[in-house]
């Protein structure tokens, strides 16, 4: 298999899906079924700790929520396996588009 000449920039245009996990818990079923309006479900994330930022279920990065024109954002503060001198040359960019922001 040979590469084009252009390399991997075709790669640009795939569409990813970016999420972000608040956190984590463990319930029982019975627990689950219980929920309904006013429960609360207690995650195993500090309110002080940065986010997870998913691209199709993989970590890329951590970040922290921001408020933007009346919705959610999301300032990346790190990114995953980015050594700090390899950081300051590495850029990230992603489209303008909704970038679903979920919660697990």
């Amino acid at each position: 298999m040979t590469m084009h000449s252009r390399g991997l920039e075709f790669l640009r245009d795939v569409d990813v899906r970016l999420s972000v996990e608040l956190g984590r818990t463990q319930m029982k079923l019975k627990e689950v079924l219980a929920l309904g309006p006013e429960s609360l479900v207690v995650l195993d994330r500090l309110t002080d700790e940065l986010l997870d930022v998913l691209v199709n279920g993989k970590p890329i990065a951590k970040g922290e929520v921001v408020s933007h024109n009346g919705r959610f954002g999301l300032r990346i503060v790190e990114m995953v396996g980015v050594e700090e001198n390899a950081a300051d040359d590495a850029s990230v960019s992603l489209p303008d588009s909704d970038a679903g922001i979920t919660g697990a």
